[in-house]
């Protein structure tokens, strides 16, 4: 095979004739599925969620998602939608937007809503097919500026919602908490809190903005929490795969820390003709600055720290991303969220050292090429416990 430039010369010189070894082409999928999409003025159906832009902040767009079917990750899962298949159910999704201080009332009764509200929207033109990749945001396929918008559905507002949106007393991070705890899901807790729904001084908060923020403010609660908790007293290795996403995780004895080696395979994504490898973590302080390797960060953290609050225990985390060709779109982050939660639910290998359990890394991702990228292994690796003594 050819090889080809790294970088975006890559796309250009293939023109979608396979050279970047990809299974299917991204772009060339986009025009497929646009041949089936025609330019609509009007909309009559369900809107489960909202959507807001970061453009401009904070003279943000935003308004509802327009889409018949379910717009939860967690369904698109259960249903066993293939890439390919979710890829063409959000081309059909049109982002219904507009200045915020003309949707914002309609934004917030959708998000309140444990159920999609029907609503009826013309816009000031016809809306075209437009498909957008992102490595945060699940794709959205159209988006047109509203000339008018209907909700016309009542919305059902659990209790613990319409109380914790009714507090202007409580800040965001414990609005979002306590929502949290009492299993209101994250993708509807991201939609209260980009609809401008929470906090002592509620605001609108850009999609991509609240997807994030929503993973780091669980993330840091939970982090706390497990602090309090007693070790675990063997290293454990979990695996799981998702969409091209293979997700390693070892935890071993000690105190909370976290550290996330993520890999591009060559001529994956966003990977030209050698692997891309970055690394990242904290300790029990708090972590200054935006990770490197983005939302991914704070997803796989959540769904870690979820396993250990389930069975009340603390532990160093080392979570390993190896992502192949086989991920030919970007969904979003919520593909590191449910990938982790699945290595998660799966019976895991246990190892009397972090050796052991590194080796079984290896495996699980494929190769050892993480391995020097990890600070937090050879911390690891030397670190001496009490029962070492006796």
């Amino acid at each position: 095979m050819e090889e080809v430039p790294d970088g975006g010369m890559r796309c250009a010189v293939c023109k979608g004739k396979g050279l970047c070894g990809l299974p299917r082409c991204p772009i060339v999928s986009r025009f497929h599925t646009q041949a089936a999409l025609t330019p609509v003025s009007s909309y009559m159906g369900a809107s489960p969620s909202v959507f807001v832009g970061s453009y401009n902040y904070p003279e943000v767009r935003g308004g509802p998602l327009l889409i018949g079917d379910s717009d939860k990750p967690t369904d698109w899962i259960r249903a066993g939608l293939d890439i390919e298949e979710i890829i063409g159910l959000r081309a059909a999704t049109i982002n219904a937007k507009a200045a915020i201080p003309r949707m914002k009332a309609s934004m917030q009764e959708i998000a309140l809503s444990s159920h999609p509200l029907d609503v009826e929207v013309t816009f000031e033109r016809p809306v075209s097919f437009d498909l957008k990749f992102d490595g945060v945001l699940t794709p959205i396929g159209r988006s047109g500026t509203v000339e008018n918008l209907d909700v016309i559905d009542n919305a059902t507002v659990p209790r613990v919602v319409d109380r914790v949106t009714s507090d202007t007393d409580l800040g965001a991070t414990d609005g979002v908490q306590e929502l949290y705890t009492s299993s209101i899901d994250v993708y509807q807790i991201q939609n209260i809190l980009s609809a401008g729904l929470l906090g002592k001084k509620p605001t609108v908060v850009p999609t991509r903005w609240a997807i994030t923020a929503v993973d780091d403010m669980l993330g840091k609660a939970q982090k706390k929490e497990i602090g309090r908790f007693p070790p675990i007293e063997e290293v454990l290795v979990f695996g799981g795969k998702l969409y091209g996403n293979q997700i390693a995780v070892l935890l071993a004895p000690g105190g909370w820390r976290y550290e996330m080696v993520e890999q591009w395979r060559k001529n994956s994504l966003w990977a030209g003709t050698a692997d891309v490898i970055v690394a990242d973590g904290e300790g029990e302080k708090a972590k200054k600055g935006y990770s490197p390797i983005a939302g991914a960060y704070y997803s796989a953290r959540l769904a870690v720290n979820e396993y250990l609050t389930g069975i009340r225990r603390t532990a160093q985390i080392l979570v390993v991303r190896s992502v192949s060709g086989e991920y030919w779109a970007p969904l979003g982050t919520w593909v590191i969220r449910e990938a982790t939660r699945k290595a998660m639910q799966s019976p895991p290998e246990r190892y009397q050292t972090v050796a052991e359990g590194a080796v079984a890394v290896s495996r699980i991702i494929g190769d050892e090429a993480w391995v020097s990228a990890s600070t937090l292994l050879p911390r690891l690796k030397t670190q001496r416990r009490l029962q070492d003594f006796f």
